[in-house]
């Protein structure tokens, strides 16, 4: 009698079973069962899918909207930069039309309001035009006046320079209007 190894016979040889080799019966009802639960775990990834497309979108538009709300805040803290230094180019602008009997001071006064004006230039500063017809939009009417030769409605003088930085209006010009 031959020895077996491991409770098997050393005469018969094993051979590896593959998927397709192995056989598996199942009933209709534990058919319908694989059924149910294949079609719940298809269900269930495409809820996944859906949930992860949904958040990426909503990743993408969140990241769209903080850009352009720091792009917005940026813009508008520059408007509220350059609004505050309008008085001081009043100032500067009073300063270069007065007379004065230092010429080198008055030169001085001019290159700083030239670099001042320069400047905020650079950043968008744009002088609204004040020759020609009122606008609301644009100008700030403090008083009007008849003036014979002058049609309705056209600015005769100006009190305050008005601004703009870009397309936004920082400050109206004032001025004085034709009846």
């Amino acid at each position: 009698m031959s020895k077996k190894k491991n409770g098997k016979d050393p005469e018969v040889q094993e051979t590896p079973v593959t998927d397709e080799q192995q056989g598996c019966t199942l009933t209709q009802e534990e058919m319908d069962e694989v059924r149910a639960h294949v079609e719940a775990l298809q269900k269930q990834l495409d809820e996944t899918v859906n949930l992860l497309q949904r958040n990426q979108a909503d990743f993408d538009n969140f990241r769209r909207r903080n850009a352009s709300v720091r792009a917005d805040s940026y813009e508008e803290g520059k408007r509220d930069v350059i609004t505050s230094l309008l008085p001081i180019l009043d100032d500067f602008d009073r300063v270069a039309e007065a007379e004065s009997k230092d010429e080198a001071w008055a030169e001085g006064v001019k290159l700083v309001h030239r670099k001042l004006t320069e400047t905020l230039q650079k950043q968008g500063l744009c002088e609204v035009e004040t020759d020609g017809d009122f606008d609301p939009n644009l100008h700030n009417a403090v008083m009007a006046e008849a003036v014979e030769g002058v049609e309705k409605g056209k600015i005769i003088a100006v009190f305050q320079k008005g601004y703009r930085v870009k397309d936004k209006i920082v400050r109206h010009s004032m001025v004085k209007v034709s009846e």
